[in-house]
């Protein structure tokens, strides 16, 4: 139930400030590759932040919680 409502919150978060989440996957890092036939994008820097983020998020959630 927790995974769930982190998922809604994270989707909720994003439908409200998608216009000042821009930025979001156009980090220094980002790997993009668009041809005329073709696009490729693997976004690194976006990913190793999120990480980085929902990393914090649950070390702070797990000292509060004991």
């Amino acid at each position: 139930m927790f995974i769930g409502a982190g998922i809604l919150l994270a989707g909720l978060i994003i439908w409200l400030f998608h216009d000042k989440l821009n930025w979001l996957g156009k980090l220094p890092g980002d790997i993009r590759i668009e041809r005329e036939n073709f696009r490729f994008y693997f976004p690194i820097s976006t990913m190793i932040l999120i990480s980085i983020l929902i990393s914090v998020v649950v070390a702070l959630i797990r000292r509060f919680l004991h």
